[in-house]
């Protein structure tokens, strides 16, 4: 579905990850830096191939996030359908880009994409507590916690309400 759709930002461009991809984000993965805000664990190169260049389409959509200017890679973000007109976003970007406002960017082109192209009513992420700095770029993203019982905190994003505004 979104193979070859690129989907734009102000300051970041999305662009779906292909086989290419691949030494690019098994470096990412298989960093700490990287890893900690992602499942805690490096991934090996083969754990990387078979989820993140879109082997997993349709169900996984997987994008690499650019800088709009430059086209410089910064972060990985996926989308997840849980349902018909629902489902899942999760992001990471690398050290060098976070706190710049390239996460809340991203995940507003996401957004417009998934309520506007694709009709979805409602989308989630669940970052973890202890990552503010994600939390916060969830939050300026238009995100609201719905729950806080998990290690991860639940957000969404209404899109419903969002088009009533």
């Amino acid at each position: 579905m979104a193979a070859h759709v690129v989907l734009h930002g102000v300051l970041t461009r999305l662009v779906p990850t292909t086989e290419d991809d691949v030494d690019l984000l098994a470096r990412w993965f298989g960093s700490p830096d990287f890893a900690e805000h992602w499942g805690g664990v490096p991934l090996s190169r083969d754990e990387v191939a078979r989820k993140y260049v879109g082997r997993r389409r349709p169900s996984v959509e997987s994008f690499l996030v650019r800088i709009h200017s430059t086209g410089t890679p910064v972060g990985y973000a996926q989308y997840w359908h849980a349902g018909a007109a629902e489902g899942g976003i999760d992001m990471v970007l690398g050290p060098q880009a976070r706190g710049r406002g390239l996460g809340p960017d991203a995940a507003r082109a996401l957004l417009a994409h998934l309520g506007g192209r694709l009709g979805w009513r409602r989308v989630t992420v669940d970052p973890l507590r202890e990552n503010r700095r994600a939390v916060r770029a969830w939050q300026k993203a238009g995100f609201r916690q719905v729950s806080n019982e998990a290690e991860e905190l639940l957000m969404e994003y209404d899109l419903s309400a969002a088009g009533e505004e």
